[in-house]
């Protein structure tokens, strides 16, 4: 073999190696000029997520609030991260960070049939046992074992799960407390006082009273009030007609904007057939407060009309009416009240209770002695009201008992009676004297505040006619 012949010839010509070179040297350039955007965006998306820390955590832990009061599942801007390419150490440093920053949780129950304080624990978490601690701390705090139907109990946890604060709204202006210490548990009550303001009503009457008072806007309780302030001269057991008229101003009681109840009556007219009655609510020098027209002259009489509230007259007084259980023509010496059972009896005056039990055909039977000139007997009755006895005292317009079927009855009613010096007349025709007016040295000092009531009725009630009539 030559010495030529032993030389390995080259696998590829200078010119192709010289060429390649150059295209390496062309595509690192292109690498640095052109990086790639995968790569940038998701460092990118890192950078975003892990550049405020705290601010994120907090984000977390509110979506996490709120998934679990929602029962929906969390996705955190870090649970995107372990989905993504980058590397899985990053996140193993991220995650801790979450579970370190824990607010204290808050939860709400309604308190439901069946419920008790123990149950209601179990449904936020907290073992039953710990209501004994609970109650136990304070006194007071056993007031959170009466619970009412709809009630809400609010809960906060701390991070470990033990009750700190436990609180309640037992109605608009009260509210109940139970605070976690370093001794245990401290009740307290809060209490707000409402703002006072008056309020203006008018209605028409065009079915019953109570049905005309609630949509006209007057609530029961305010409708029996107005029943009772015209009651010594309006009989609303059979008076009411179609076309009646009311006005009243009443005191409200409001907290934060909202109504939260109300107070007494500060004046009303009621238009009766055709004629017009007054009421203002005067409280004197001595702190007594009563109802007086608008000129002064009190509305209290010695007997109010009716003693039951909407009833209905179902046999009025007669000398001559055929009994209806025995079958036989006697006199009917009263009046009959025809009301559901259990609707209350007032007395229909001051007096003395001259028997409260059973007399004959009469069932539960009360006689209310007036004076020395008037009694009034109430028969028939389902049974007496706490506290009236024979041989006590009984005030006008107190509830004495209830309506019912007792005795010789064939429904429930009230049979009501009226004597003048031992002889029975018929009650709805009796005339009765009335109280004592304003006094003079307080005459002035009435009239300043029945004056302005009266005016504002009459331009509330010009200013509703005038908007309904547009």
């Amino acid at each position: 073999m030559t010495k030529e012949s032993s030389k390995a010839p080259p696998l590829y010509p200078k010119t192709h190696l010289l060429a390649a070179s150059g295209i390496a040297a062309l595509l690192s350039l292109a690498l640095l000029v052109f990086p790639s955007s995968d790569v940038e965006a998701k460092r990118t998306t890192l950078s975003l997520e892990l550049e405020s820390p705290a601010e994120q955590l907090s984000q977390d832990q509110d979506a996490a609030d709120a998934a679990q009061a929602t029962n929906e599942p969390v996705v955190t801007p870090f649970a995107q991260i372990e989905n993504s390419t980058e590397e899985p150490q990053e996140t193993a440093q991220a995650t801790p960070a979450v579970e370190e920053k824990k607010s204290p949780s808050h939860r709400e129950v309604i308190v439901t049939k069946g419920d008790t304080l123990s149950t209601l624990f179990e449904k936020v978490g907290l073992p039953a046992t710990s209501v004994h601690e609970i109650l136990a701390s304070d006194k007071q705090a056993k007031q959170f074992s009466q619970l009412k139907h709809g009630q809400k109990l609010e809960f906060e946890l701390n991070p470990e799960g033990q009750l700190t604060n436990l609180h309640s709204k037992l109605s608009d202006l009260e509210s109940i407390t139970l605070t976690k210490n370093d001794k245990g548990y401290v009740f307290n009550r809060i209490t707000s006082k409402p703002s006072v303001r008056s309020a203006y009503v008018h209605g028409v009457i065009n079915s019953s009273l109570s049905q005309s008072a609630a949509r006209a806007g007057l609530s029961h309780s305010l409708t029996m009030d107005m029943a009772s302030v015209f009651g010594y001269d309006v009989d609303f057991a059979q008076d009411i007609r179609q076309g009646d008229e009311f006005d009243v101003i009443y005191e409200q009681k409001v907290v934060n904007g909202k109504a939260v109840g109300n107070g007494p009556i500060l004046s009303a007219r009621f238009t009766n057939r055709g004629k017009t009655y007054t009421a203002v609510r005067y409280t004197n020098k001595q702190g007594n407060a009563s109802y007086y027209t608008a000129d002064g002259n009190s509305m209290r009489k010695a007997f109010i009309r009716t003693p039951v509230d909407f009833a209905r007259i179902s046999s009025k007084f007669s000398m001559g009416r055929k009994h209806p259980i025995l079958n036989k023509i006697r006199a009917h010496k009263g009046v009959d009240y025809a009301a559901p059972r259990g609707t209350p009896i007032k007395a229909a005056g001051d007096g003395k209770v001259m028997l409260a039990g059973r007399r004959g055909g009469y069932g539960n039977t009360v006689i209310i002695q007036h004076g020395a000139t008037y009694t009034t007997l109430y028969g028939h009755m389902q049974g007496f009201a706490k506290g009236v006895k024979t041989g006590g005292t009984v005030k006008q317009g107190q509830v004495i008992g209830y309506i019912g079927t007792t005795g010789l009855s064939t429904g429930p009613h009230l049979h009501y009676e009226f004597q003048v010096n031992g002889v029975h007349v018929d009650p709805l025709g009796q005339k009765v004297a009335m109280a004592d007016p304003i006094s003079k040295a307080e005459r002035a000092r009435f009239l300043a505040q029945s004056q302005p009531l009266m005016a504002r009725m009459d331009q509330e009630k010009s200013t509703m006619l005038a908007s309904s009539k547009r």
